[in-house]
């Protein structure tokens, strides 16, 4: 393998992990989201039952 060609592999090793940590980053985000709707449902649903 030339000295090009390591750099290449290397730089689109370091585009896939930046790619991998940002889906990672925001699938926990959306998770989080979607634990506060169902929360906020819950609420909804409570409030509209009490009253």
């Amino acid at each position: 393998m030339t000295q090009s060609e390591k750099y290449t592999a290397a730089a689109y090793l370091v585009v896939f992990l930046a790619v991998l940590v940002y889906v990672v980053i925001i699938g926990s985000k959306l998770q989080r989201l979607q634990r506060e709707v169902e929360q906020l449902v819950s609420r909804v649903r409570e409030s509209s039952a009490d009253g």
